[in-house]
């Protein structure tokens, strides 16, 4: 019945084929799975409840059921994607999702998203949604892109204090309805992010782009702390002052240098840091 209900409520977007789970372990991993025996192009994985959600950094990702949206979109290889590979710009497809919830959290529901760079999405400090963009391949050959998003909607959404105590995240979860203290239609909320999604996916190799996610960045043109996992007494300082046009954060550290941060790595790679977390000064 919600298979045919997501149908249904989606069928003016331009979307492949549709997949609807009670429970699965992972959308992502089923999207990833799919593209193997050749689904088109924005086919959809969505899950009432994931058992084995996970985020960056490897954080496991809290999706009971009823209560949050789970769900993958598939992009085959195109002449965007392809470009965007030829420019080593893959960074814009991660910016992609984030960009689409951000922009449908402000338009839709008035909340004053923001994206901690490059794929959580903040109102206030706290964290209610996040985007996991994973490749596929076979052999050197690109088949697809999987865009994994997760959004916290109602209160049960929220993850309980312990969860995942062995890899904490610095930043405290919310879910939409605490933020707009009103009832949300999570399929509503799909359809209205998808819709942002496509329309974005067609402007991704464009200046508008990369501008429209510098301009929602969270903490741009604040001071930040850079810590690298493993060592907590390890930090760097600096103030975010925006994006290059790979979509690579640039970072101003106290000493005047400018550090470019792509993809939990700092760039130039004779930098002797590695894999880092961004997180705000008083954390």
């Amino acid at each position: 019945m919600m298979q045919t209900e997501l149908e249904t409520r989606l069928k003016n977007l331009p979307l492949g084929d549709i997949r609807f789970f009670n429970q699965i372990s992972s959308t992502n991993d089923e999207a990833a799975n799919w593209i193997k025996t050749g689904c088109a192009d924005l086919s959809l994985v969505i899950a009432n409840e994931q058992t084995a959600g996970r985020g960056r950094g490897g954080h496991k990702w809290f999706t009971p059921p009823g209560s949050a949206l789970a769900f993958s979109v598939v992009l085959r290889v195109d002449d965007q994607v392809n470009k965007l590979l030829t420019m080593q710009n893959t960074t814009r497809l991660n910016g992609l999702g984030a960009l689409a919830v951000c922009l449908t959290l402000q338009k839709v529901y008035s909340l004053p998203a923001k994206i901690k760079w490059p794929n959580d999405i903040l109102v206030n400090g706290k964290k209610f949604a996040g985007v996991l963009t994973e490749t596929d391949w076979v052999g050197n050959e690109l088949t697809g892109v999987v865009i994994g998003i997760g959004i916290n909607v109602a209160t049960a959404s929220v993850p309980p204090a312990d969860w995942d105590a062995d890899n904490p995240h610095p930043y405290p979860a919310t879910c939409v309805e605490d933020q707009v203290t009103i009832p949300v239609n999570r399929w509503d909320l799909l359809k209205d992010v998808l819709d942002e999604l496509i329309i974005w996916r067609d402007q991704l190799s464009s200046p508008k782009f990369i501008q429209t996610w510098q301009d929602n960045l969270a903490f741009l043109g604040e001071w930040v702390q850079i810590v690298f996992p493993g060592s907590e007494t390890t930090k760097k300082m600096g103030q975010i002052i925006g994006l290059e046009v790979d979509g690579t954060l640039r970072m101003m550290e106290q000493s005047g240098k400018l550090s470019h941060l792509q993809f939990g790595k700092i760039r130039p790679s004779d930098s002797p840091f590695g894999e880092f977390r961004l997180r705000p000064i008083d954390s």
